[in-house]
């Protein structure tokens, strides 16, 4: 190991790829300093990045919507190879390949041992919760690298059960670190289940996933809604309906042209802040996803919101949506009984049987939200496409372990 090429965030617009220090067995200063731990991470493991993903959260910080700093590494979607471990990891070893969730989590603290990863309260000196590459989250380094840190590895780690069945699906296997375990949180925490008619806000990845989700879950229709018509074709490519939300018809009429009513029994919205109100010609609106998956979900339906909702938007419409105050109807949640979920996916609760529906062949994540493979120095430039609206899923190969055929 002589380098580390990493992605960095330099600029609104503007990522770079560049050479850092492979990174050591070493807690982040700022984490130890507050909580006491030792910065040595005998816990911890050195993964050969297989493969990475661009993440829609992480193009919020890369246009410049986030408070992240100039020098922020990015890469929160991580599989790799372990290459080093400490003297207390006891059930890994070196050449595991692995699957790592996004959320850093001690596994230790109250939220760990009830099961709410996403919110640990020991690895982020500034707030519950924490992730890799990922502003406020801790200063953990980013995993759009060829190496990275995973610390606290026994908790954190899921170990694929064949390097050759791993590789094989890396394509599949590769989204538990985020995107389809998130995707299915939205779909469960909503209450998908047999029968169930579902309206899906956003088909970027996370919609996508949540569609597809919502689809092993048993739902009999999936609507999904966004304004950008490839990306609406990527869903109907495996079976959803599709709204196009830019078109002046409301949402309420364009679901009961397909529904024959007006309103679905569950919703999810995959959207986040930077939301687009409804019509043509609409601008920004970040409360426009909240407010209209509320209006079409039943009385007593429940709503999931993986999308991202941030305390520090210097790009917002407005003061109070830049330190996140929106203008929600919640008096129309109120009086339809709605139940909400919202909050980092504790992706440690979903991955290890999405795990097993993807080695046993009862699912296919990666055709659904197309998964397409680029180099890690041609980062910059997939960044930009996505950030057009490219409707695929960006998969990083840092050190050439994709195989071809995959």
């Amino acid at each position: 190991m002589s380098g580390n090429k990493i992605v960095v965030y330099k600029e609104p617009g503007v990522v770079e790829v560049e050479d850092h220090d492979v990174p050591t067995l070493e807690i982040p200063p700022e984490v130890a300093k507050a909580t006491g731990m030792s910065r040595k991470a005998d816990h911890g493991v050195i993964l050969r990045t297989v493969s990475t993903n661009i993440c829609g959260s992480d193009q919020h910080m890369v246009r410049g919507r986030t408070t992240a700093p100039p020098g922020q590494t990015l890469g929160h979607e991580i599989t790799g190879e372990i290459v080093e471990k400490g003297s207390d990891v006891q059930f890994l070893d070196v050449g595991d390949i692995c699957t790592v969730p996004f959320n850093i989590a001690c596994g230790r603290c109250r939220n760990c041992r009830e099961g709410h990863t996403g919110v640990c309260l020991n690895v982020n000196p500034g707030r519950a919760g924490s992730a890799y590459g990922y502003v406020d989250m801790g200063g953990w380094e980013g995993g759009q690298a060829q190496y990275v840190l995973v610390p606290f590895a026994d908790f954190n780690l899921i170990k694929f059960p064949s390097r050759e069945q791993a590789l094989a699906k890396i394509l599949d296997l590769t989204m538990l670190s985020d995107i389809f375990p998130t995707g299915y949180h939205g779909a469960y925490t909503a209450g998908v289940t047999t029968g169930s008619t579902v309206y899906v806000a956003g088909a970027g990845p996370v919609g996508l996933a949540a569609a597809y989700s919502a689809q092993l879950l048993g739902a009999a229709v999936v609507i999904v809604g966004d304004l950008n018509a490839d990306r609406l074709a990527q869903a109907r490519s495996f079976g959803c309906e599709t709204v196009d939300v830019s078109q002046d018809a409301t949402l309420e009429d364009q679901v009961a042209e397909i529904l024959g009513i007006n309103e679905v029994d569950c919703a999810v919205d995959a959207v986040g802040f930077e939301a687009t109100g409804h019509g043509a010609g609409a601008g920004e609106a970040p409360a426009a996803v909240l407010n209209s998956i509320m209006s079409i979900t039943r009385a007593a339906g429940r709503l999931g919101i993986p999308g991202l909702y941030v305390t520090g938007d210097p790009g917002a419409p407005d003061d109070d949506a830049k330190e996140g105050t929106l203008k929600v109807r919640l008096g129309l949640g109120w009086a339809k009984s709605h139940s909400f979920t919202t909050g980092q996916c504790p992706v440690l609760r979903y991955n290890r049987g999405l795990m097993m529906s993807i080695l046993h062949d009862k699912a296919h994540i990666a055709d659904a939200v197309n998964a397409t493979v680029i180099p890690l120095d041609e980062a910059p430039q997939g960044y930009r496409d996505f950030d057009q609206g490219a409707a695929k899923k960006y998969v990083l190969d840092p050190n050439g372990l994709i195989p071809k055929a995959a």
